[in-house]
């Protein structure tokens, strides 16, 4: 088992324990955070807390983790767009909506799963058994490419080219608002949010964060970048836009609070991925199409102009 220790704010005062649980341990939902309350797991000065008892700001908590159940992610018949495939990758567009990888509240249903169904169970082992041959992550809203390893070996050398940046992640979106300038680059370290736990931000303590963008077409109120990441942190584009003060269209976790009409999420596609072949040392360039309702959105905004 697992033992936290864990402090309310001041501004906390008057949460449901159970609300404030959940945005404390990242995936944790608020029903589950409510089912480790119901079984004593939050205790303060000893005493087990209610999930619906109202915290009264700067107390001490003790949250006690139950030992993770086993789980080994399951092969699943889901169609999979593959856009490139050999003994030792595999390149797939992922639609919006679909999640990577299995974790709390996802079990199945997952890209992982749709692998393991197409690809025979020959996947790197590297990443864990809920995350075989995942190299690099993209989120559940946002759809493109992708890259997975077949074996170990592919795996290892596709994580180093994301070490040295040299594999190249390229990415289309639509930002709220006007730029001035025709390009620029982002350098802002981006961590945990300090008061929503479920958000990342740009952060004084962050990770190092790099996005590299350019204007690709303007529309009143709107533009559609190509960005470049050199760096690959969870939300990278989508928070480092929204310090700029342009959130993506449709990201209604940090920008607009209501979705837009025909968007699932945010509008943000993996376009493109540059990396050398981990056995061969050829140079790969794989890139796949907008989305149709990505493309159905710059139609919008083309006709409004």
């Amino acid at each position: 088992m697992e033992t936290r220790m864990l402090r309310t704010a001041e501004s906390d005062a008057g949460t449901r324990a159970d609300v404030w649980l959940a945005g404390q341990v990242e995936g944790l939902t608020r029903s589950a955070a409510a089912r480790l309350l119901e079984e004593g797991r939050v205790t303060l000065a000893g005493r087990p807390l209610a999930k619906n008892y109202r915290l009264a700001g700067n107390e001490a908590l003790t949250l006690t983790l139950p030992d993770p159940e086993p789980m080994d992610a399951l092969p699943q018949n889901i169609p999979l767009d593959v856009v490139y495939e050999d003994g030792d990758v595999i390149v797939v567009n992922k639609p919006a909506g679909l999640v990577v990888h299995p974790a709390p509240g996802h079990p199945d249903g997952t890209l992982v799963n749709a692998l393991l169904y197409h690809c025979g169970g020959t996947l790197s082992g590297v990443g864990g058994t809920l995350r075989p041959g995942i190299v690099h992550r993209i989120d559940r809203d946002t759809s493109g490419l992708l890259i997975a390893a077949k074996n170990d070996f592919a795996h290892l050398a596709l994580s180093e080219q994301l070490q040295d940046h040299s594999l190249a992640r390229i990415y289309e979106c639509i930002a709220i608002g006007g730029f001035r300038e025709d390009r620029g680059t982002v350098e802002a370290p981006i961590g945990r949010h300090p008061s929503d736990r479920k958000k990342m931000a740009v952060v004084p303590n962050g990770r190092p964060a790099v996005t590299h963008w350019e204007v690709l077409a303007r529309f009143s109120g709107y533009t559609h970048l190509r960005c470049r990441l050199e760096t690959g942190r969870t939300h990278q584009i989508r928070v480092h836009l929204a310090c700029l003060g342009h959130p993506l269209l449709g990201d209604t976790v940090y920008g607009a609070k209501k979705p837009v009409p025909g968007l699932l999420g945010q509008c943000l596609h993996a376009a493109g991925l540059r990396f050398r072949h981990p056995r061969t040392g050829e140079e790969m360039l794989l890139q796949c199409p907008l989305p149709a309702a990505f493309q159905a959105q710059l139609d919008r905004l083309e006709r409004r102009c």
